[in-house]
């Protein structure tokens, strides 16, 4: 049987170091998926000329029909998926304070999405294969200054449509002209993008609980402020430095670590702490 890993968004940036250092190390077929296909296919001209070779599939995550192709193409071919990273993910904003059509299309694309992945591809993820959702600092519960969702969201009773309710009260609230800055951390700023990836990292919890009984491990970590084009270049970190730690967590870490928040440096956070200082700090940007 033939291992196979997945990542999605993997034309650039970090989920492209990711397929890199994948194709380098892991035993198995790796694919880098694109929404483009052209840059999709320019970026494994650029992996074949470095002497890899990833396998390419065309995906869009928020593309119900591009991704059940890709989960039959998948399936017929090999069967199965031992390794999926999600990765895809924008941060298209011209400003600190997102419109309603910037907020939705990084609601969609960041959290949304993750429900049609499920609805598709766990299916494929072979007992004891690992998933590894990617977050940021702007996903950990600090994040949040709204009481009654810091309450919901930390719950151990936590459900999915509790956290769609999250994500769209956000999307309503800035529709309706009603949102208010104090609600999340850094005087409100960008917003959407904070309670999209809250939102993966509880629904990282959820989906533990669910894929528990075929062993499969699911985290969530923060890969750091990376140099990448969504950070507009600001970062400490080049995209392949960034990719260590997701690397390790799908390749080497203890099959027992699951449903875990997880740093850069590889320490496992507390999640629930809404007091902690683990939030994203606009000044970061200007270093």
């Amino acid at each position: 049987m033939v291992k196979v890993a997945v990542v999605t968004g993997s034309n650039k940036g970090i989920g492209l170091s990711i397929v890199k250092g994948l194709l380098k190390r892991f035993d198995g077929v790796v694919f880098l998926t694109a929404r483009d296909d052209g840059r999709g296919k320019a970026a494994v001209a650029k992996l074949n000329e470095l002497g890899l070779h990833p396998e390419y599939h065309q995906l869009d995550v928020t593309d119900r029909n591009s991704i059940a192709r890709f989960a039959d193409y998948i399936k017929e071919k090999y069967g199965g998926i031992d390794i999926l990273v999600n990765n895809a993910g924008v941060f298209n904003a011209t400003d600190l304070y997102l419109t309603y059509e910037e907020s939705k299309e990084i609601i969609d694309i960041n959290y949304f999405s993750y429900h049609i992945i499920q609805e598709y591809l766990y299916p494929l993820v072979r007992d004891n294969g690992r998933i590894l959702n990617i977050s940021s600092d702007c996903g950990h519960l600090s994040n949040l200054r709204n009481e009654y969702w810091i309450k919901k969201l930390s719950s151990r009773s936590l459900t999915v449509g509790e956290i769609d309710e999250f994500a769209n009260w956000h999307l309503e609230a800035v529709k309706n002209g009603t949102f208010n800055k104090s609600d999340i951390a850094d005087n409100g700023t960008v917003a959407a993008y904070r309670v999209a990836k809250v939102a993966v990292s509880a629904l990282t919890r959820i989906q533990q609980k669910e894929l528990e009984p075929r062993n499969i491990s699911v985290n969530s970590m923060h890969p750091g402020l990376v140099r990448t084009e969504m950070t507009k270049g600001v970062g400490f970190f080049d995209a392949d430095q960034a990719a260590e730690t997701p690397l390790y967590l799908v390749l080497e870490a203890p099959h027992t670590l699951k449903g875990a928040y997880i740093w850069f440096d590889r320490q496992v956070l507390d999640w629930f702490d809404p007091n902690a200082d683990w939030y994203f700090k606009c000044k970061t940007l200007s270093h």
